[in-house]
């Protein structure tokens, strides 16, 4: 009997530790940089994750155990789910944060090659579609807003490229020619 309560327990949450020690691999394993900017912004989301929902985590928890029996108190059990989730959220964060090194624009050697922080108009080669991104950290960024990450595959053919030259992007829908028409930095 209890083994089979163990069992139970484990396989509801293993995807859940499953997933925490992934996150903590990938946090751990590297920096992230960012603008001034985007610390500021990860600095203020973990604040209001720690002063507004975690005290409502803990609220809706306290509300549901106020409902009866906890041993088949869905509720209860959602409520404790959420928590944990946000407290893996914060948890990353804090880690993210504490892994951040601000990137310096003002060290840039060369503004005529495609770095970090670069602000690049491409064209499409195919169709002659023009298309303006600046290259950001991961954390950063925000495709709606022009902003992909260093890590994409763009982003990663661009990088050390000058105007005029041509790359190779792979992706999912075959290979793609872009063709560097401008570059220009951010402050």
């Amino acid at each position: 009997m209890y083994i089979e309560i163990l069992k139970r327990i484990l396989w509801k949450y293993a995807g859940f530790f499953l997933f925490y020690i992934i996150l903590n691999k990938e946090i751990m394993s590297k920096f992230s940089y960012v603008t001034e900017e985007g610390l500021k912004k990860m600095k203020e989301d973990l604040d209001f994750l720690i002063s507004v929902e975690r005290p409502n985590a803990s609220r809706q928890i306290a509300e549901a155990r106020d409902k009866g029996d906890l041993s088949e108190n869905a509720e209860y059990d959602a409520a404790k789910e959420a928590q944990g989730l946000l407290e893996m959220r914060i948890a990353k964060l804090k880690e993210t944060i504490a892994n951040s090194r601000i990137i310096d624009n003002s060290l840039a050697s060369d503004t005529g090659i495609v770095q970090i922080l670069s602000k690049v108009k491409i064209k499409n080669k195919k169709n002659n579609a023009e298309m303006i991104y600046t290259i950001v950290s991961e954390s950063e960024a925000d495709l709606k807003s022009g902003k992909i990450s260093i890590n994409t595959p763009i982003a990663k053919a661009l990088l050390g490229k000058k105007v005029g030259e041509v790359v190779e992007v792979k992706a999912p829908a075959g290979v793609m020619n872009f063709e560097i028409i401008e570059i220009t930095r951010i402050h």
